[in-house]
């Protein structure tokens, strides 16, 4: 991530046309691997990830001159990213047909990805994590893979604190009741 005063000079950067395209790239060079794993962490499948991720900065650089630097840039893209992530989970979940199918995908899914690399816990993880509704999933990814301070969050979400951590709670209890019941 970069440091405030390399956040100035990038913001600088990017409102110039002259210096644009290279202070872009930069952003993007910063910024794809955490907005890739966030985004990753909530619909399994890489290919997804990498189209969501796509889009992301498609809509931060047609963005560009509305971003005024009134919220950190890392906040502005994690805005962006939940928001499309939030958008894709709301498509799909219309497109689904019934929770056993996709439990079954989503193991599937999982299994056949030559990107996820984890053992079976990790796989029972990721089904659980699944199985939360799109909000708290986000607030689970944001907390517990990327350590996300509840701040930042409420800056990114849009939403009060003690909010986030009720979903957050919410999100640790139901992962906590899906591995009691594989026991």
């Amino acid at each position: 991530m970069m440091r405030s005063l390399d956040e100035d000079t990038i913001i600088r950067r990017l409102h110039d046309e002259s210096t644009r395209n290279a202070a872009f790239t930069e952003v993007v060079n910063a910024y794809k691997e955490p907005l890739y794993w966030q985004i990753r962490r909530m619909v399994v499948s890489h290919d997804d990830t990498d189209d969501i991720l796509q889009n992301t900065f498609i809509k931060a650089w047609n963005g560009l001159n509305a971003f005024r630097g009134e919220s950190k840039l890392s906040t502005w893209l994690y805005r962006i990213a939940t928001n499309e992530t939030l958008n894709f989970l709301e498509r799909q979940r219309h497109a689904s047909v019934s929770l056993d199918d996709k439990e079954c995908h989503v193991a599937l899914s999982l299994q056949s990805d030559p990107y996820f690399d984890g053992d079976e816990t990790q796989q029972q993880l990721q089904q659980a994590i699944e199985q939360l509704p799109p909000k708290q999933r986000q607030v689970f990814t944001m907390r517990y893979f990327s350590e996300m301070k509840y701040e930042d969050m409420s800056q990114v979400l849009e939403t009060s604190v003690g909010a986030l951590k009720a979903s957050y709670h919410h999100a640790m209890k139901k992962i906590s009741d899906f591995f009691e019941q594989l026991d």
